[in-house]
């Protein structure tokens, strides 16, 4: 009886705190889901668009929504050739998803590469990368971008490379700065007397520490690099016909804004919806994954 009488006497500040739920706000629920649907739309795409992205069916031309008093054969509308908007879409939305994504992957390989070297050789190497940086920062892009596609031409693998280049100096700065921050930690040193070699020591144990701040970075550029593509593809520089992106069919839709606004409002609400989504979950990764905000 006198242990139940000193267990209740404990004063509360003794008592184990109950443990706090992280619940998910509601705008990053919608940012997954919005995400996820983009994802499985991309995926099956063949199997889910109703017709071919450049069919045409000349007898419903510019026919409007179904919810404006069209057709429900084409519940999005058609555009000038007859074209099924939503089939353009469907189909748009896996190409500029695998612009975003490829041009993502190589400006975060080439920078997190460029940071490794800098940090690992430091003196002449780390100067030379450091030149680049500055160099990729002080170039307004888009020139840079118009001057290439002009001079080589025009294709797919060209365009993602070059949208590849976009933001790598944002991971080299990070890549180099947290290399530098791990080998004074002692962590990498020690690893490194070890015998591991470089390339180990960097891909095994730096790596891993900072792939977080890494991630985050990434669905911070990301909306970038979506953005970037569709304006290109709006000045005719991006994806050509007969391929689509989002970009492209806002680029064609603009011509019919006053006759058919559902040939650019569609797309442009894609666009926008997927750049706040992926801003918004990258937002809540930073909060969650950065131990100075918890």
């Amino acid at each position: 009886m006198s242990d139940i009488t000193a267990a209740n006497a404990l004063p509360a500040a003794a008592k184990a705190p109950p443990k706090r739920r992280h619940r998910m706000p509601p705008m990053v629920v919608f940012a997954i889901c919005w995400l996820a649907a983009m994802l499985i739309v991309a995926f099956s795409a063949d199997l889910i668009s109703p017709f071919s992205y450049t069919a045409l069916d000349l007898r419903n031309r510019l026919a409007p929504p179904a919810f404006m008093g069209g057709v429900w054969l084409h519940p999005l509308g058609t555009d000038e050739l007859g074209r099924d908007v939503l089939s353009r879409l469907i189909y748009s939305v896996r190409m500029s998803l695998l612009i975003a994504f490829g041009a993502t992957i190589i400006a975060a390989v080439l920078g997190v590469v460029l940071g490794f070297l800098a940090a690992h050789f430091r003196g002449f190497v780390e100067q030379v990368v450091l030149a680049l940086v500055d160099f990729q920062a002080s170039m307004p892009f888009l020139i840079l971008a118009l001057a290439v596609l002009a001079f080589f031409g025009n294709s797919l693998p060209l365009f993602i490379c070059l949208l590849g280049l976009h933001g790598w100096e944002r991971y080299a700065r990070i890549s180099r700065g947290l290399a530098i921050s791990a080998g004074a930690q002692g962590y990498a040193a020690a690893v490194r007397q070890l015998g591991a070699s470089p390339l180990r020591v960097y891909g095994k144990h730096v790596l891993p520490n900072i792939a977080s701040t890494l991630i985050v970075s990434m669905t911070l550029a990301f909306p970038e690099i979506i953005l970037l593509e569709s304006g290109l593809s709006f000045l005719g520089l991006g994806v050509q016909p007969p391929m689509t992106s989002l970009g492209n069919m806002v680029g064609y839709g603009r011509e019919y804004l006053t006759r058919a606004p559902w040939i650019l409002l569609s797309p442009a609400s894609v666009i926008v919806l997927t750049t706040l989504s992926v801003s918004l979950l990258g937002d809540w990764l930073r909060d969650r994954l950065d131990p100075t905000l918890r």
